[in-house]
């Protein structure tokens, strides 16, 4: 089986994501589990994937970083997909996307979100652990305001995940290092480009969380995303990452300038066979704005706490919304085309067992069951040779 095959499998499954290293076992992440399959990926052939999906200058980059990322088209699924080294050679994680963007209600998220992009100017922070649904959430925001008014968006992202059609909005999509040599450069050039949203695909460093805060203070509405377990941790790691002399400024900055925090995680509804995102959600009141400009950020649990009537959503009261909501949208099994289908091998059972099962028990082979009377032998000859090297 070839890379194709591997992600066709993966979407026949209902998989959210493939790993892959050189001499182990493909493994599918499944409803949240990852579960492994027979099939073994070697050393060469997992390079030679590798190496055709980066392309020459990509694998150059790889072979000095050690990683890269790309974003494209495998038998019409798309995928972002991360290839890095280990111990034991080149290794793969693939997060196999949805076919389309989806809106707020498409993805099970509470209508109460939709207030996240009426702001005309400002900055909002979706925030989660890894693999959360961060980006699924923030293109669910983009295609809310695409549908709803005539903006011009531009996306900044490493590397492109949802592709984008224009309705209401013109959309443009960029990509790093592709189609700029960074994020800072990236948002110095998107200021000049005349937007209304702003979308920053993930703050990562002190600078482009300054040139973000600076993009939302004059006059852009600007979505990003970081990673971080709750929204006062969110807040708290972008003040921690500029110098303490300035943290006051940031501070300053933030209470300003912020219209929204929302923190997710996924939730498993197993009488659904669903998972949902179960949501923390901070918005800016003068509550919220004192709070954050004291930088007593382990107070904003409170703040959320109360601020229910402000439509703000604790973990807690998201999780009993999500206990009395009945009408949940239940995605449909993304069907392969049938040519597809028919050029990849049947897929092999992946069984409900840990990635690494422990061995099963010898069974001896009667045809090579040691006699007792060879062991005497062996035990005889083994004297001799025992004398012969005194």
């Amino acid at each position: 089986m070839n890379f194709r095959d591997w992600i066709v499998r993966g979407r026949e499954l209902g998989a959210s994501d493939l790993h892959a290293e050189a001499g182990g076992a493909l493994a599918y992440r499944i409803r949240g589990a990852l579960q492994s399959t027979s099939d073994i990926a070697t050393a060469p052939e997992l390079a030679r994937i590798v190496r055709e999906l980066l392309g020459d200058e990509g694998w150059g980059v790889f072979r000095t970083r050690g990683s890269a990322d790309v974003s494209l088209d495998v038998a019409g699924i798309r995928c972002r997909i991360n290839a890095y080294k280990t111990i034991r050679g080149v290794a793969l994680a693939v997060r196999l996307l949805a076919p389309s963007v989806k809106d707020l209600k498409s993805c099970n998220l509470h209508p109460d979100l939709h207030r996240l992009t009426e702001a005309p100017t400002g900055l909002v922070v979706i925030s989660g652990p890894t693999g959360s649904g961060k980006s699924t959430t923030l293109a669910a925001l983009v295609e809310d305001i695409n549908a709803s008014r005539a903006c011009n968006i531009i996306s900044l992202e490493s590397p492109l995940e949802y592709l984008f059609a224009n309705r209401r909005s013109f959309i443009r999509q960029r990509e790093v290092p592709t189609h700029s040599p960074s994020f800072e450069q990236a948002i110095t050039d998107a200021l000049r480009e005349n937007p209304d949203v702003l979308v920053i695909g993930e703050m990562r460093t002190p600078e482009v969380m300054r040139l973000t805060l600076n993009a939302a203070e004059t006059g852009h509405l600007v979505l990003a995303t970081m990673h971080s377990a709750s929204c006062a941790e969110a807040l708290t790691r972008i003040c921690m990452s500029f110098a303490p002399e300035i943290q006051g400024n940031i501070r300053a900055q933030l209470a300003d300038c912020l219209v929204g925090v929302l923190c997710q995680r996924l939730e498993f509804l197993s009488a659904q066979h669903l998972r949902v995102p179960r949501c923390e959600l901070l918005l800016t009141s003068s509550a919220a704005k004192g709070t954050i400009r004291a930088g007593q950020f382990g107070h904003l649990a409170n703040v959320i706490q109360s601020g229910g009537e402000e439509g703000m959503w604790s973990f807690e009261r998201y999780q009993r919304w999500i206990d009395q909501h009945r009408e949940w949208v239940i995605p449909a099994r993304i069907p392969v085309p049938q040519e597809v289908r028919s050029a990849v091998p049947q897929p092999a059972t992946v069984p409900d067992v840990p990635l690494a099962p422990s061995p099963a028990p010898y069974a001896a082979d009667p045809a090579t069951e040691i006699e007792s009377e060879d062991l005497q032998d062996i035990a005889e000859l083994a004297r001799q040779l025992e004398q012969r090297l005194r």
